[in-house]
């Protein structure tokens, strides 16, 4: 599975680096240190790349099935940046 990454400023509308969640700097705090429990699978955000905790990105309906694979995300804005255009962040 090969996801774009490179361009997720862009998308964003170049934030300046405050992270893809970040908005005038305001930091939702979930993109540093994944801590993952006994049992819990880390999985990689589809947009950013950013680990996250793959039952906690189910239950919060961070989850997407596109083309028979299922992408996981760090946040909403990431989910929603990927409802947008799946075909930039999935597999050529």
């Amino acid at each position: 599975m090969d996801h774009k990454h490179e361009d997720h400023d862009h998308k964003h509308g170049g934030n300046g680096g405050g992270g893809c969640c970040s908005d005038g700097g305001h930091d939702h705090g979930h993109h540093g240190d994944v801590v993952a429990g006994p049992g819990d699978d880390v999985v990689t955000c589809a947009v950013m790349g950013n680990p996250t905790v793959r039952s906690r990105a189910e239950a919060s309906g961070l989850v997407r099935d596109f083309e028979g694979e299922r992408y996981y995300f760090c946040c909403g804005h990431c989910a929603e940046t990927f409802d947008a255009d799946p075909l930039a962040y999935t597999a050529a």
